[in-house]
């Protein structure tokens, strides 16, 4: 198995404004993908679209206010479903410090590199929003390569 990993520091007095924007339809949407829907409890089932590019459907697995969010893949590509996403939170001075793991690809193909450096993108853009009100979500988000 193989996982992609990526650690991030946003200038923050708490985890609690990074915790909305990973829990709530409206944070997800301002750093994600604006085609954000469904339900964010825990056990709720989330729906995130990429126009042509397709999506992804997410169980949502824990919540751990301004600690914690854990999603597991049930739709969208055939190499994410059944793998894992966990946003860790801690607090670091001013910082609030994400740690983010996509875990469980069954092995390192092209795709998943493509993936990691999208996730990457995806993460500025949350840094973005929380630090200055606005990310930059898809349809608005970086284009690496042809894969969108």
């Amino acid at each position: 198995m193989a996982d992609i990993l990526h650690r991030v520091g946003i200038l923050s007095p708490s985890t609690s404004e990074v915790y909305a924007a990973l829990s709530t339809i409206k944070g997800l949407a301002g750093w994600w993908t604006i085609d954000t829907q469904g339900d964010t409890r825990a056990g709720g089932e989330l729906r995130f679209r990429f126009g042509e590019a397709g999506g992804f459907d997410m169980k949502v697995l824990e919540l751990e206010p301004s600690k914690r969010v854990l999603w597991e893949v049930t739709g969208g590509p055939a190499e994410w479903i059944g793998t894992r996403i966990a946003f860790d939170l801690k607090q670091e001075g001013d910082y609030a410090i994400v740690l983010f793991k996509h875990m469980g690809w069954k092995e390192p193909v092209e795709f998943m590199h493509h993936c990691s450096t999208k996730w990457g993108t995806f993460l500025m853009s949350l840094k973005s929003l929380v630090e200055t009100g606005k990310g930059a979500p898809h349809p608005d988000d970086v284009l690496i390569d042809n894969w969108k």
